[in-house]
C-alpha cells in the first residue's frame, strides 16, 4: 500500500529561527540604557565641575567627546534591540 505524503510533516526546532527573529541576551538592555545613562552623567559632570574640568582634568574640553561617545555606543545598541 502506498504511504500518505499529507501526514508526514517537516519537523520544527528552535534553531530553524532566522537570525533576525532571535532575542536578545539578558545583558544586553541593561548594558544598553547603562552607556546611555553613563555618558550623560559624564557630561553633566563636566558642566558642572566648572573650572575643575571633571570627570578627567588631563582631557580639558575632550570630557565632552568622550561624554557623547559613550553616549553614541549606547545609541547604536538601540537598533541591535529586539
Amino acid at each position: 500500500m502506498a504511504r500518505s505524503n499529507s501526514r508526514t510533516k517537516p519537523a520544527r526546532s528552535v534553531e530553524s529561527r532566522g537570525g533576525d527573529d532571535v532575542p536578545n541576551p539578558v545583558w544586553f538592555r541593561p548594558i544598553m540604557f547603562g552607556l546611555m545613562i553613563i555618558g550623560l552623567a559624564w557630561i553633566i559632570v563636566f558642566y558642572v565641575s566648572g573650572s575643575l574640568q571633571l570627570p578627567i582634568p588631563q582631557f580639558g574640553s575632550w570630557n565632552i567627546l568622550v561624554g557623547f561617545g559613550i553616549l553614541f555606543l549606547g545609541f547604536l545598541m538601540t537598533t541591535r534591540w529586539r
